[in-house]
């Protein structure tokens, strides 16, 4: 009897194993199926290390790039490949956040049930409007630099181009420095006077009195012995002008009145220093270095100088959460996908930002350079240390027939409104008319 209970329970034992490894490998399937499906040894959808099947489109059906009966194509237009260079990668996975790496199980057609297809693969569309990238390479007229909008109630991101570029199908083209940086979502740059908006945030809910306050600018301001400039010298003014000038004495003030921590603490919740996630694509992080109390250093981080760093995709996060007052859906390149919606200022700090930003435009930017469009902006001129400027300017659109926000960068390009306002002005522009 003894040896009979032994065995019915080695014989449970080995089952429970059976079970638990079952379930382990169900679990383990479910996360992990569309990555060994997609494994670059699987022979059905890749050859020789080379995605082999899928179409990608733009949202209107532009194909951005196909691959069966082991061709590679591109755009049929050269302009077009260009612009969405980046955003779409290329089948020698240069650009590892292009969609052809990124969506690789999606353009394999991988499905838990099925598997991949065995042929031709599956259809992709991005959010992409093949159109308005073009529009945009043009506007930054070979400059360094990125531009990219969003539908910010959808989340939806319709245009998104980084310069250098090239053209995939051309594989004899020369290269330029950078040609493989997707300048939109894989780097970091000095934010400048754009990085005043998450001051201001922050003076919004931490300074009780900041609406009957006033600062005066003389057009420097002594911290510590160390001089902090200004672009000019704007009197005496509110926390609203303050913002509408762009003023580095009155920033510099606040931000030595909130104190390193408090910055610190906006520049991570507001989602500066983390990484990303944009579907299955990982940003760059940004960086923000906390000086002492009252040291030049904490002036100029408040005002978007010293070690201050950001990816441009969180500063478009940040403005499309102003814009939708306080409630971000998260950006997407997937057509008709929804990433969900992240709370990121409080509803009564967002409305006060939103205001703000359309007095930049009427009472210091000019609505004539932006003629009918009900824009709210920051510009930002960054010094990078070299003589040179990046030219910022980010925002969006007050109109519900265009919710668009955006971000526009040119690298060393010299004044925020002058260059990358220009820049926004004409993709903003194609963007209205084309709806």
């Amino acid at each position: 009897m003894n040896k009979v209970k032994r065995r019915a329970m080695s014989a449970l034992l080995v089952a429970a194993l059976i079970l638990c490894g079952l379930g382990v490998y169900i679990v383990r399937y479910v996360r992990h199926g569309a990555e060994w499906a997609t494994f670059a040894a699987n022979s059905s959808v890749y050859i020789s290390g080379v995605l082999a099947t899928g179409t990608l489109t733009d949202r209107n059906g532009v194909v951005l790039a196909r691959a069966a009966d082991g061709e590679h194509t591109y755009a049929d237009d050269a302009a077009v490949r260009r612009a969405c260079y980046h955003a779409v990668g290329d089948y020698a996975g240069n650009v590892g956040t292009g969609a052809l790496v990124a969506f690789s199980s999606q353009l394999a057609g991988y499905n838990p049930i099925t598997g991949t297809y065995a042929s031709g693969g599956h259809e992709v569309a991005l959010t992409l409007d093949s159109a308005l990238c073009v529009a945009a390479q043009e506007a930054l007229n070979g400059q360094k630099g990125m531009v990219l909008l969003s539908n910010y109630k959808t989340g939806e991101i319709l245009c998104m181009t980084s310069n250098p570029t090239t053209d995939p199908a051309d594989e004899s083209a020369a290269l330029a420095d950078g040609t493989y940086l997707n300048r939109c979502i894989n780097s970091t740059f000095t934010p400048g006077s754009i990085f005043k908006l998450i001051t201001a945030a922050a003076a919004i809910e931490n300074l009780p009195d900041l609406d009957s306050r006033t600062f005066t600018c003389s057009g420097s301001i002594d911290v510590a012995g160390v001089t902090v400039t200004c672009s000019g010298v704007h009197g005496t003014q509110n926390f609203e002008d303050a913002l509408a000038n762009s003023c580095n004495v009155a920033f510099a003030q606040i931000a030595l009145e909130l104190g390193g921590d408090t910055l610190e603490r906006y520049v991570s919740d507001l989602g500066f220093t983390d990484a990303q996630k944009l579907d299955s694509i990982t940003t760059a992080a940004g960086s923000f270095t906390k000086d002492a109390a009252g040291t030049p250093g904490l002036a100029w981080s408040g005002i978007g100088q010293f070690e201050d760093l950001i990816c441009p995709y969180s500063m478009l996060r940040l403005v499309s959460a102003i814009a939708q007052g306080g409630a971000l859906p998260e950006p997407t390149l997937l057509l008709d996908n929804t990433n969900g919606t992240t709370t990121l200022l409080r509803a009564a700090t967002a409305d006060k930002l939103r205001d703000m930003m359309s007095y930049n435009v009427y009472s210091h930017y000019g609505t004539d350079n932006f003629p009918g469009l009900n824009l709210c902006a920051k510009t930002g001129t960054a010094e990078v240390g070299d003589g040179t400027s990046h030219s910022w300017f980010t925002g969006f659109l007050l109109d519900d027939a265009h919710p668009y926000a955006f971000v526009v960068l040119v690298e060393n390009g010299g004044g925020g409104l002058s260059v990358a306002g220009r820049v926004a002005n004409a993709v903003l522009q194609r963007a209205v008319s084309s709806e």
